[in-house]
């Protein structure tokens, strides 16, 4: 029931990505930033390179592109040792998670929060779940969210999903996600754009929110 073991794969480029049925168009005064599960517990099954270390440079660079917008940014992040029965059936696909310790816990160092940046703490596949970040974004006036992290068919689809089934249109970053290999990740993309949302690249966000020097 452990996380599974993930070999190398290349990350989606933009002339790969599926074409969105959604009209929704990225509005620098509207969005926020989901940095989504880039703890070390998820990040340890993958190799040193291709697809954690670009998905990692990509979603750097869109912390730093945001924060210089005045773009709102999210982060979820689990609790180690959780209590059984508030980890819920996911115990049952993955086992008891992460333990209570940094090595565990802590957010990648390349992508740490900052003071004014939010941490959610992660209770459910969706960031949405058990959490206030509707309530956040609202209070922000933000309904367009553009979602990075891993892993790309869990977490962050169902996100996405339920963004859009809360009337907050998502934005999935294809290549500042990463996932267990390339056909899941495929999958999400390709279910996001045909369902409830957006499917962009790191450089076309960017460009949307007029910060592309910060690529």
């Amino acid at each position: 029931m452990a996380l599974p073991g993930i070999a190398p794969y290349p990350l989606p480029t933009a002339a790969e990505l599926p074409a969105a049925r959604a009209p929704f168009a990225p509005e620098r005064d509207r969005l926020a930033l989901l940095v989504h599960d880039m703890q070390r517990y998820f990040c340890a099954p993958y190799p040193d390179d291709a697809p954690l270390r670009p998905a990692v440079a990509n979603i750097a660079r869109l912390i730093a592109g945001a924060r210089a917008a005045g773009i709102p940014v999210f982060y979820t992040a689990q609790k180690g040792n959780q209590f059984r029965p508030d980890r819920g059936l996911q115990a049952d696909l993955w086992g008891p998670g992460m333990a209570a310790k940094p090595e565990h816990e802590a957010i990648l160092p390349d992508l740490a929060p900052a003071p004014e940046d939010n941490v959610l703490v992660k209770h459910r596949y969706s960031a949405f779940q058990r959490s206030n970040l509707e309530t956040l974004l609202r209070a922000r006036g933000r309904d367009q969210l553009m979602i990075t992290g891993i892993y790309a068919h869990i977490g962050c689809l169902c996100t996405a999903t339920e963004a859009f089934q809360r009337d907050i249109e998502p934005f999935a970053v294809a290549d500042a996600q990463a996932d267990f290999d390339r056909a899941k990740h495929d999958m999400a993309m390709q279910w996001i754009a045909a369902t409830c949302g957006g499917v962009t690249s790191t450089g076309q966000m960017l460009d949307a929110i007029g910060v592309s020097a910060a690529a």
